[in-house]
């Protein structure tokens, strides 16, 4: 299972009420008041972590609370401010308040955190009511509530490189090929259910990481099909890889899919398309993508263009460098470094 999506509510710590007392020692009858102040209550605060690639767990945990302030004390003794409590999110985690539907914070950076749910403030003891017309005061305050919220948390995958393409034309294959990760892969479309990050170590001990998303078909921007689910974790994938069946073994043609690729994107969310792209043209040991890889040159000249068969291991070893030599042209923070 892959959750992408959850609500979770959170209740930050109740403030410790303060105390009302007064000094009582030897010799000291009335020593006057002496009650110390309550602790503030814990906060709940969103930390992102890169071990953490989808929020399975949140889904099953949905309920967080952090400890309450401790109360104060007589002879002045201020209460323990009660303990945070830390959720762990991937990085690219979305934080909405389901009241309002306001974004509170954007997790998209590693080791970013948030607080969410503030703890109350601790009650004042007897202490702070002293004056010269009040000498023996008996108020005191019982501390303020935590805030207690729903928050709806929405993962948006964050990679260097995201394979778009429609289904069955061998992105689970090539993500294989190139990095660390296992997809599932089988000659039938819809293998790739969710998103799957790949994390490529080149020679040079750099690295890149390249997402496998689950394919896309036409009216996906009117979420037909996975449509939304694919959608929303292409938002921020710094480059685009079309990824084109060259030799249409489903019975399409590689330069309409392209063309009907970039509509659905579009669509989506305006501007996508001019991110930076490049297109691989998979499956060339088939002897019918050498016509396609013809026309597919004539008729596309801005974006560059790469023949590779992921499941035979042609042009896969070069591929990986310049995958790299592209994120080198574009300058910006690389994510899962």
């Amino acid at each position: 299972m892959f959750v992408d999506k959850t609500v979770i509510h959170v209740k930050a710590g109740d403030g410790g009420k303060g105390c009302a007392s007064f000094r009582r020692e030897k010799y000291i009858p009335k020593g006057g008041p002496d009650g110390g102040d309550g602790g503030d209550g814990g906060h709940i605060i969103l930390e992102t972590a890169l071990g953490q690639q989808n929020l399975n767990d949140l889904m099953f945990n949905p309920r967080y609370e952090a400890e309450r302030g401790v109360g104060g004390k007589g002879k002045s003794l201020n209460g323990r401010r009660g303990k945070n409590t830390t959720i762990r999110v991937p990085v690219g985690t979305v934080v909405r308040d389901m009241e309002t539907g306001e974004v509170l914070v954007d997790l998209d950076a590693p080791k970013m955190s948030c607080i969410v749910a503030r703890g109350g403030k601790g009650g004042r003891g007897n202490i702070h009511f002293a004056s010269s017309t009040n000498r023996v005061p008996r108020e005191y305050e019982p501390g303020t509530p935590g805030q207690e919220r729903d928050l709806e948390l929405e993962l948006k995958t964050i990679a260097d490189f995201g394979l778009v393409g429609y289904p069955n034309a061998g992105k689970s294959t090539l993500i294989g090929a190139l990095s660390n990760a296992k997809p599932k892969t089988a000659p039938y479309p819809f293998t790739t259910r969710h998103p799957v990050i790949g994390v490529v170590d080149c020679e040079d001990m750099r690295r890149f990481s390249i997402a496998d998303i689950p394919g896309l078909i036409d009216g996906a921007s009117e979420n037909v099909g996975l449509g939304h689910e694919f959608l929303r974790h292409i938002e921020r994938t710094r480059v685009l890889i079309y990824v084109l069946d060259m030799a249409g073994i489903d019975g399409r043609d590689p330069l309409d899919d392209f063309a009907h690729l970039k509509v659905e994107l579009e669509a989506y969310m305006k501007g996508i398309t001019k991110r930076p792209s490049i297109i691989i043209a998979n499956k060339m040991d088939v002897p019918e993508a050498e016509d396609n890889l013809k026309r597919l040159r004539r008729k596309v000249r801005k974006l560059e263009i790469f023949p590779v068969s992921a499941s035979e291991g042609y042009g896969m070893e070069e591929f990986g460098e310049v995958l790299l030599a592209v994120l080198d042209r574009y300058e910006g923070p690389r994510q899962w470094s």
